[in-house]
């Protein structure tokens, strides 16, 4: 049976701060979280009771086992996370924040040479699972290194450019050489997927356009089905080749804003699964990133469905400072 989810990507251990406001040389207390863009999406994915499950590594020691007892009790399928067969291999990485609200929260990413997550090889990937896949969900950090390089490649080339093959554009410098490094291979992955989501700084890696309007016309003239910009407190960008729709932001107290865009992933994949109208799909999404916002944790803090239609029912977007 075809997963109505299936990402590849990265997956950790979160250590964040329970002291705010100050730097990590002064926090004293830490509570461990599962971390990792494509396995928060996978978690947010299966709260809305998808069927979702992720392919990634992890390494041979505690943390990797906590990440697939963790992900289970969260819901997610671990079938296709798998540990390196070296026991000397790379560690499970972990993922350090700093909290300094309502927008500072700076990222310490502790990942050992190759980490796991890196070396998923494309002769080991579940091709079929891939190609019946209701939606397929890749990051621009897996385009990072080879072997994961390749095995996106590969799951692309087995996938056709399917409907609902989406690249979340989640650009992180540290993990590249430079820009253009990224861009090379953003451009190249463009190819393959029908759906792009990222902020106006992802799209300037992505097709060196920052203004919303003209990013969503860039990645569209791509041949794509749905670009997503989001535009931080001016709310969300969602473009089709027919339709265009712009989302206010919730207002939101933010606690960490760090979850948020996975969250965001999370309600597209639902809405879109769900087969609702533009609008509907983008303003649930952007209820379910505020939701996380207004939380320290990533992965735990996903909401169910129930939850964001009460938040939906509650209030209703407003234009004003928040997370989007």
């Amino acid at each position: 049976m075809a997963h109505e989810f299936l990402a590849i990507g990265r997956a950790g251990v979160d250590i964040y701060p329970l002291d705010h406001g100050v730097g990590l040389e002064q926090v004293s207390t830490f509570e461990k979280f599962l971390g990792g863009s494509a396995m928060n999406v996978a978690v947010a994915a299966a709260r809305h009771g998808r069927d979702a499950a992720l392919i990634t590594r992890v390494g041979r020691d505690p943390f990797g086992r906590y990440v697939q007892q963790e992900a289970a009790r969260l819901g997610v399928n671990t079938a296709f996370i798998t540990p390196l067969t070296a026991p000397d291999g790379p560690p499970t990485p972990v993922t350090f924040c700093e909290v300094f609200p309502p927008d500072d929260f700076p990222l310490y990413f502790y990942r050992y040479g190759a980490a796991p997550d890196l070396m998923i090889d494309p002769g080991t990937l579940p091709l079929e699972d891939v190609r019946e896949a209701a939606v397929f969900w890749a990051t621009v950090t897996g385009l990072s290194a080879e072997p994961s390089r390749a095995a996106h490649f590969a799951a692309w080339r087995t996938r056709g450019r399917r409907t609902r093959t989406v690249l979340d554009l989640d650009y992180r410098p540290m993990f590249w050489a430079g820009t253009e490094e990224a861009r090379h291979q953003v451009d190249r992955a463009l190819e393959h997927v029908t759906v792009a989501v990222g902020n106006r700084e992802e799209c300037e890696v992505a097709v060196g356009e920052t203004d919303p309007q003209r990013a969503a016309d860039a990645l569209l003239e791509r041949g794509l089905d749905l670009a997503v910009v989001k535009m931080g407190p001016a709310g969300v960008l969602a473009a089709t080749p027919d339709e265009r729709v712009s989302v206010a932001p919730f207002p939101v107290e933010v606690v960490n804003g760090l979850g948020a865009g996975d969250a965001f992933g999370g309600g597209l994949v639902h809405g879109l699964l769900s087969g609702w109208d533009l609008r509907r799909v983008i303003e649930f999404a952007n209820a379910a990133g505020a939701i996380v916002a207004s939380h320290l944790a990533c992965s735990t803090a996903m909401p169910t469905t129930a939850e964001v239609e009460a938040v939906l029912a509650s209030r209703s977007p407003a234009h004003a400072e928040g997370i989007a």
